[in-house]
């Protein structure tokens, strides 16, 4: 086997790898779309330096995949790794070389940590995990919500309830780049996640978020073929942005959506914003995306305050994913 740069003239063969692994590791997710993965292997989001590899068999057939992201902001010891294996070519070492491969791209890159995900839906994925030495740091769970089958009256009279626990605020929608007057709240609320959500054992440091790398993240998504739809809670005394909530989807498959990140200010909890923002933002999506039938999101396990909000919505679990780390 030999491992080599990801060009132009190979990006076709790295994509069909990829998709055939989502198709087994995952069928009850849309795969990503060949346009989407193409521009991300050319465009990295902001902060980013990644690499990207093919691994092709001794007569020339494409059998695995290889991702490393470098962040350059912060998280400067950390690289996070896709590694796939085309499904019919497991089980023969190919992993295991990838796996090496990284290690050694990682040192020379002067880190010290592979962060890599697994899914519970194959746990063929963890037990390789846990055979190259990695050590499982985070448990997260997908959830998702069924928004053909949603009953849409309770989700109008839960979001009336909560809107009477928050005089004083207004609510702002946007799809897309954000409003230059919300770029400063949006970034102090995106640097805030690291801190707010549970990490596990994972090393992970604050990220430091400015205005500048949310727009440029915006623009990056956008430029991945991906519609970003954000609902906010202003705070009307101050003129602040204090809560926010994002879902993402593709126009190649219109039916499904991400959900992101949904955070409310410390100073501002307690009058039920994290469940006001999320809601009005399905209903913002809807709007825009009538064939809308799912939305997936992934939060730690130990994240009960979110989940606890999902489970009120009708979001329900799907899968269980490990965050695993290995120190080189």
């Amino acid at each position: 086997m030999r491992i080599e740069p990801l060009t132009d003239a190979t990006i076709d063969h790295a994509y069909g790898v990829l998709r055939a692994a989502d198709e087994w590791d995952v069928p009850d997710l849309p795969p990503v779309a060949k346009s989407v993965f193409t521009v991300a292997v050319r465009h990295p989001f902001p902060g980013t330096e990644q690499e990207r590899y093919l691994a092709v068999d001794g007569g020339g057939t494409p059998v695995g995949f290889l991702g490393l992201n470098l962040p350059q902001y912060d998280n400067v010891d950390n690289v996070s790794t896709l590694l796939v294996v085309a499904p019919e070519h497991r089980r023969r070492g190919y992993g295991r070389a990838l796996h090496a491969y990284a290690v050694e791209r990682v040192r020379v890159a002067g880190r010290k940590r592979l962060i890599a995900s697994t899914t519970g839906a194959r746990p063929d994925g963890a037990a390789f995990a846990d055979a190259v030495g990695a050590a499982p740091a985070l448990r997260e769970t997908r959830s998702r919500f069924d928004v053909g089958g949603a009953d849409h009256d309770r989700l109008d009279a839960l979001r009336a309830e909560a809107w009477r626990h928050a005089d004083g605020y207004r609510l702002v929608q946007w799809i897309g780049v954000p409003p230059d007057e919300f770029l400063d709240d949006l970034a102090y609320l995106d640097g805030r996640l690291l801190a707010d959500a549970p990490v596990g054992d994972l090393v992970m440091e604050v990220e430091q978020v400015d205005g500048a790398r949310v727009r440029g993240n915006e623009e990056a998504r956008r430029a991945r073929g991906m519609t970003a739809f954000h609902t906010g809670a202003v705070h009307a005394a101050t003129g602040r942005l204090v809560a926010w909530s994002t879902l993402t989807g593709t126009e190649a498959a219109p039916e499904h959506a991400w959900q992101q990140i949904t955070i409310v200010h410390p100073g501002h909890r307690g009058h039920r914003l994290g469940l006001i923002v999320k809601l009005e933002n399905v209903r913002h999506i809807r709007a825009a995306r009538p064939g809308l039938t799912a939305i997936d999101t992934i939060n730690a396990s130990a994240n009960e305050r979110m989940l606890a909000i999902n489970r009120l919505m009708g979001f329900r679990p799907v899968d269980v994913e490990i965050q695993w780390q290995q120190a080189v």
